[in-house]
């Protein structure tokens, strides 16, 4: 499995006219680069360029390159590049295999099926293929939306505050899955936290940016 490395290059982010960060960074594949700062240092603005859906009220200079390919002028979905959000941003009409398969390549429907039912079995979910997502709770659901970002075959993941509305132990055993995976698959990672216990458990580089208020 080739390793993915994800680039940014001269990044200069801007609200309006005020500069809110500057960055040059390099993801190697299973590494995981945090990124802390108060509200409104920029933060999912920056999760939001790398994916191509920035807001109107912010532009930005520099590149986003992916196995040294430059993605920056892709629309989202071209650009193979996996979110997980704090919510876990499931489909309640569709069960907990719909949810996954949704984002898969398209392949052989009982090859589908298989890869559906390993991925549940490896995370603790075996037999919830069926499930409907609002009967899963808090933990399961997050795994779900694990499940269905990693199957989606992404090249790099940004993980937007995924933790931060689970309890303590649950936060601990999901991010350790989390990270777990991201290793396993080699993916460049970019974490964005509030969390110190976050940053420390992803045992990569930690950027932290000033906020820009006057």
């Amino acid at each position: 499995m080739q390793t993915s490395v994800l680039e940014i290059k001269n990044l200069e982010l801007f609200r309006q006219e005020q500069l809110l960060l500057s960055l040059n960074e390099q993801v190697n594949g299973g590494e995981i680069l945090t990124i802390m700062g108060p509200s409104g240092s920029g933060k999912s603005s920056l999760l939001n360029w790398l994916t191509g859906t920035l807001a109107n009220e912010f532009h930005a200079t520099g590149e986003v390159l992916l196995n040294n390919q430059n993605v920056s002028n892709l629309p989202a979905h071209l650009r193979h590049i996996g979110v997980l959000y704090q919510d876990a941003l499931l489909f309640s009409h569709l069960t907990v295999a719909g949810n996954i398969e949704f984002a898969m390549p398209k392949c052989d429907k009982k090859l589908r099926k298989q890869k559906v039912e390993q991925a549940l079995e490896q995370v603790g979910l075996a037999g919830m293929a069926e499930r409907h997502p609002d009967n899963l709770s808090g933990g399961q659901q997050a795994r779900v939306a694990l499940l269905r970002m990693l199957l989606s075959e992404p090249k790099a993941i940004l993980l937007d505050e995924p933790f931060s509305k689970l309890d303590t132990q649950l936060r601990v055993d999901t991010r350790k899955l989390v990270f777990d995976l991201i290793r396993e698959h080699k993916l460049p990672a970019i974490m964005v936290t509030h969390d110190h216990s976050d940053a420390e458990a992803a045992q990569g580089k930690i950027i932290t940016l000033q906020s820009q208020g006057h």
